[in-house]
């Protein structure tokens, strides 16, 4: 291999290091007689307080134990301290019982909560192994030139596992993991929310010197981080599909709630996540003092501060920007894929027979991973106290009833006249999910006279599949099966009841919506701009409401008229009802099929739509009960146990007097 010759280093390149030395001795020597000045002072100033203290503490001492002056100065001191110290022990203990932060601090791994537990989210799972990976190489990102993430904000509805989220987190970062809720920060005293913050984020900081990071997890921080006007107020980062502000009244109510003690602790916030860099460690802050401590830039022992809420668009604007809470997860309900995972997550836990997994899944869409958790539990409960070794399908069905529609409580005493009003109100509801609703979107699941929780009966839907958006069409069928039920206390009954008061609420907001929300009636203009209960104030009193009151007309005399040329079918669904209590979808199909093949089914299209006010109808004289229950329930199937869960979507319901579950 050749040798290069020797060559000389170039003028040019030697003065450049020059240059450099030089710039390092002159940044040495910065203010040099200055930094002399205050080196000596301050030395002499602590040499002088130990040598007064040497020469003073003893000929004080002499004097309080030799003199009758000292005796009474002895007194007067003892009787001081004791008035401080009780005074001070009283506050010491107000604050540690009324006055702290109930905050509870974990050691790594000590959840025992890891990635390989949370199941359903996929994506979110994704943006939680990254961040995880720059709290595990925080040195070497910094070495990068890069910042460490300093704040995660989690966002989405209860339930959807925001905590359980960042407990894995700590777990597999291995760094310590602080919990609390935002409102235990708050205090009665003025400036103690402040302090209560200083507090927790110096404990913080010193576990993230120890174990490298710390997370902090605030739960609820909508709570202490609510905007201060409403111009300050966040940009949105919700889950809600549809993309309408629900929240908009609660924003402007909760708006002023910032001021005084609470904007207080919301500033301390603010500037606890995103300090300038200051000398942490004692022996730091000593050389300081000496002006002994070099130029370099003080390092911020990494804190991740996680907050979790349901309430983005609430949030001050300060709060979400780019270096304290830098990134944005939204952890939405899961998918049917993300719904299977979870329940053969769950499954895996208990004893359980083979259980159809795509019926499991499609009972239960919507369900947060909570709700599924809290199901299959209720399942164990449920075949415990009936006596079996382990789960089946039939109470999976029971326990998600309990969570939809509440614990089963019949009325052991009605009179015969208002389960008839009743049975007749939830069949016209069940009669126009069946003929109404495409059966690929969405399908009656059962109908019931039984009470549940407040509800004296139900008639459920069960979506078939996720729905993301929905079109004018759907939004009126919708308001359809609301209005069924008026339309069956009409023309069965003659009478109006006050459980339409649920349907009727359903049924105006949803025309709300059309009307001022999604611009499908001839008109662009939102009204969310003044927020979701400006909204419903123009519809129920303003310039909308004679449009919402169109629409509502219309599609009640709609189905109306549906149930009005189909009467046979739906005198069949409410006199099985009396007889039977509760009809699930394959009940309900087969008394159709039956009826049908002597009463064809007249659609809405070939009925003709009489115009007519808002009001009674014209009462049809009614067979008598006993003929046609006793005829279904002869050959009327009972419920088999195959039979299909509540839906996870609310329930039309009758309850005289109050509004409908």
């Amino acid at each position: 291999m050749a040798i290069e010759p020797y060559r000389p280093q170039q003028p040019q390149y030697r003065d450049e290091l020059d240059r450099e030395l030089d710039q390092k001795i002159d940044q040495a020597f910065y203010r040099w007689p200055w930094k002399v000045r205050r080196l000596i002072w301050r030395t002499f100033l602590v040499l002088g307080a130990i040598w007064l203290l040497s020469k003073i503490l003893p000929a004080a001492g002499s004097f309080l134990f030799t003199s009758d002056m000292g005796a009474v100065i002895m007194q007067v001191l003892v009787m001081g301290s004791y008035l401080f110290f009780f005074i001070g022990f009283q506050f010491f203990l107000m604050f540690y019982f009324m006055g702290r932060t109930r905050i509870y601090w974990l050691k790594p791994g000590e959840t025992g909560i890891s990635f390989k537990d949370y199941k359903g989210n996929p994506e979110v799972l994704e943006a939680a192994s990254r961040i995880v990976t720059l709290l595990k190489g925080a040195k070497e990102f910094k070495d990068m030139g890069g910042e460490v993430t300093r704040g995660v904000l989690l966002v989405g509805p209860p339930g959807t596992g925001k905590s359980y989220m960042a407990q894995a987190i700590s777990t597999e970062a291995g760094v310590p993991f602080g919990y609390l809720s935002a409102p235990s920060l708050t205090s009665a005293w003025m400036g103690m929310g402040n302090m209560k913050v200083m507090l927790l984020y110096r404990k913080a900081r010193k576990l993230a010197r120890e174990y490298g990071a710390c997370v902090l997890f605030i739960d609820e921080i909508d709570a202490i981080g609510m905007a201060r006007s409403s111009n300050m107020a966040g940009a949105k980062v919700g889950y809600e599909g549809h993309g309408t502000d629900q929240t908009g009244g609660l924003r402007s109510m909760m708006m002023g709630m910032g001021g005084g003690a609470g904007s207080g602790l919301l500033n301390e916030l603010l500037i606890q996540m995103d300090p300038p860099p200051h000398e942490q460690s004692f022996v730091g802050k000593i050389m300081r003092f000496f002006g002994l401590r070099n130029k370099k830039k003080a390092e911020m022992p990494p804190v991740l501060t996680m907050g979790a809420t349901n309430l983005s668009e609430t949030l001050d604007a300060a709060l979400l920007r780019p270096g304290r809470f830098d990134r944005k997860i939204a952890v939405d309900l899961p998918d049917a894929d993300g719904r299977k995972e979870i329940i053969e997550y769950y499954l895996a836990k208990v004893k359980h027979e083979p259980m159809p997994m795509d019926r499991m899944m499609s009972d239960t869409i919507g369900y947060t991973p909570v709700a599924v958790k809290f199901v299959i539990n209720e399942a164990v409960i449920h075949a415990h106290f009936d006596g079996r070794k382990a789960i089946n399908y039939w109470v999976f069905t029971l326990a998600g009833e309990m969570h939809e529609g509440g614990e089963r409580q019949p009325v052991r005493i009605m009179s015969s006249e208002a389960r008839r009003r009743i049975a007749y109100h939830e069949a016209g509801h069940a009669y126009a999910m069946v003929k109404l609703y495409k059966p690929d979107k969405a399908r009656l699941n059962k109908v019931t006279i039984i009470r549940h929780g407040g509800a004296l009966g139900m008639a459920a839907p069960k979506p078939v599949e996720e729905t993301y958006t929905s079109t004018k069409e759907e939004q009126l069928v919708d308001i359809q099966v609301s209005l069924a039920s008026r339309a069956a206390e009409e023309i069965f009954l003659n009478v109006q009841m006050t459980g339409v008061t649920g349907d009727l609420r359903q049924a105006t907001i949803r025309a709300a919506l059309i009307v001022g929300a999604f611009g499908m009636d001839n008109s662009f203009v939102s009204y969310l701009p003044m927020g979701y209960d400006g909204l419903l104030r123009a519809a129920a009193g303003g310039e909308l409401k004679t449009r919402v009151d169109r629409i509502l007309n219309e599609e009640y005399a709609k189905v109306k008229a549906l149930i009005d040329n189909n009467k046979e079918a739906v005198i069949a669904i409410a006199e099985a009802l009396i007889l039977r209590n509760e009809l699930t979808d394959i009940d309900v199909n087969e008394i159709l099929a039956r009826v049908e093949a002597e009463h064809p089914f007249v659609s809405e299209s070939e009925a003709k739509i009489q115009q007519q006010p808002f009001g009674f109808g014209t009462a049809r004289a009614l067979p008598e009960p006993t003929t046609i229950s006793r005829r279904r329930s002869a050959d009327t199937p009972q419920r088999p146990e195959s039979a299909p869960v509540p839906s996870a979507q609310k329930p039309i319901a009758e309850q005289p007097g109050e509004e409908s579950r």
